[in-house]
């Protein structure tokens, strides 16, 4: 699944992981401020823009010259020593493309973030009756939110378009690894469905499902730092009264509460979906045999074989069951725990509709993120499903190139035997 594609997985995606938590500590401990003293200038005193000259102020001139650097000290590094792996391009430059692109697009939502702030207030002005707000205040508003909403649509199909073909790569790398081994793989059960069906599922959930996670982190760090700015507009929360960073403190702790209570609720369901494709393939392959055999398929047969199937769907249903309930209620209380938070500050009047909605817009952005797991489980479960198939059919490669040609022989009788 991996090694067909990305060079030395396991040391490459730690050695990802650790190049950019270093990267990311470098940043925020001291590397964002050496912009000025390489002659990029500095940021404008203020509120900063809301429009197309946020992402062209100093502070961004400078990240893009960090994140290229960056990329290509790592890029350099795997290319060096791992320069005949051929999807390499993909697999190393693809993804930190396709990790910028999704930073730079979290971004354009950070910019239309600030934009609700002078838009409320705006409104909230107007319908206060505020005679010096005119027409040509909204319209302006608005035309600044069409900038950011063209860069943000021009963003998102870029993004999909290329991911496709990244993800398109990868499969075609899965695929070409199997087929290689076609002489040990044959005689593996399933080897057919492994290929053809398994590596187009597996490619189809991670161009969702990797996105979405990639989408999650660079969220995070986005907007954990305006999450934290924004605390100081509140002072007190409901019940537990003045804590540290009151915003970004809850947002954190409601979201590790729903993620652990989601993976406690939904334990069961990674294992049922893999026995739940073992029994669909068991009766899936009889029926199969029975197309060129006469005395396979026999009707007991196969009515034990559905009873199988029948029993763990059954299961599957119950368990689904108290998943969606908990996950039901978790989400429906998500859209108001904002709102509650906010009482004690709405009631004192300390903040305006235009931060509120700037408030409102950065918690739901944390918390989604901090809720990945809540939003994509299922996915996720139907993900690990796959994996154990591909991982087990893997292993049983590495045991058929490792078996004498003897024991291979007798196992390949005894396959034949039984047709």
């Amino acid at each position: 699944m991996f090694q067909s594609f990305f060079p030395k997985p396991k040391l490459f995606f730690l050695s990802a992981a650790i190049w950019s938590l270093a990267a990311v500590i470098v940043w925020y401990g001291f590397a964002s401020d050496l912009g000025p003293s390489l002659g990029l200038g500095t940021a404008p005193e203020g509120p900063p823009p809301i429009d197309l000259r946020f992402f062209v102020t100093p502070d961004f001139l400078w990240f893009y010259i960090y994140y290229a650097v960056c990329t290509v000290l790592f890029g350099g590094f795997w290319w060096y020593f791992e320069r005949d792996h051929r999807w390499h391009v993909w697999s190393v430059w693809g993804s930190s493309l396709i990790i910028f692109i999704t930073y730079f697009s979290v971004q354009v939502s950070v910019a239309i973030n600030n934009w609700r702030r002078p838009f409320g207030d705006t409104l909230q002005n107007a319908l206060e009756g505020d005679k010096g707000v005119v027409a040509a205040d909204f319209y302006m508003l608005m035309l600044m939110f069409a900038q950011i909403a063209g860069l943000s649509m021009a963003l998102f199909v870029m993004n999909r378009f290329f991911v496709s073909h990244y993800i398109f790569r990868w499969r075609t790398a899965m695929n070409d690894y199997y087929v290689a081994k076609w002489g040990n793989v044959r005689h593996i059960e399933g080897a057919s469905q492994r290929i053809q069906e398994d590596t187009m599922r597996f490619a189809s959930i991670m161009e969702g499902l990797g996105v979405s996670m990639i989408d999650a982190v660079m969220t995070l760090i986005a907007f954990l730092p305006v999450l934290f700015s924004l605390s100081t507009y509140v002072s007190t929360l409901p019940i537990v009264g003045e804590i540290p960073a009151p915003l970004f403190t809850a947002a954190i702790l409601w979201s590790l509460f729903g993620t652990v209570l989601l993976a406690v609720v939904g334990i069961r369901l990674p294992g049922l979906e893999f026995h739940n494709q073992r029994v669909e393939a068991a009766y899936r392959k009889e029926l199969v045999y029975g197309e060129d055999h006469e005395h396979r398929a026999q009707p007991p047969t196969l009515t034990e074989l559905f009873s199988n199937v029948r029993k763990n769907y059954f299961r599957l249903y119950f368990h689904y069951l108290y998943f969606n309930l908990a996950r039901g209620f978790y989400l429906q209380a998500d859209n108001m725990f904002t709102y509650f938070i906010l009482v004690p500050t709405i009631v004192a009047g300390t903040i305006t509709y235009g931060i509120v909605q700037q408030i409102l817009t950065a918690f739901g952005q944390v918390s989604n993120s901090f809720q990945y797991l809540v939003n994509s489980w299922s996915t996720i479960i139907e993900l690990l499903s796959i994996y154990k198939r591909l991982k087990g059919f893997e292993v049983s490669i590495a045991e058929r190139e490792t078996m004498p040609p003897e024991e291979l022989a007798r196992l390949l009788s005894e396959k034949e035997a039984k047709l």
